[in-house]
């Protein structure tokens, strides 16, 4: 997961890795917590937070498994 700040400029990049996404994200200030939100990438790879309006996308060449 990137370092990236949360607005609504700029997305979190997420990796394979980082999959089930959930917003607040761990680099996130405790400041900024609100309750824990799981993100469907599946459709279009990318997703909103509909707590605090943070973007989150697949990075670039990320595939997802179906289970």
């Amino acid at each position: 997961m990137s370092n990236t700040p949360s607005n609504a400029t700029a997305a979190v990049e997420l990796q394979a890795s980082d999959l089930p996404a959930h917003c607040p994200n761990p680099a996130m200030p405790l400041w900024s917590s609100h309750p824990r939100v799981y993100l469907d990438l599946s459709h279009g790879g990318s997703a909103t937070c509909s707590y605090c309006g943070t973007v989150y996308k697949l990075a670039p060449g990320t595939v997802l498994k179906a289970h």
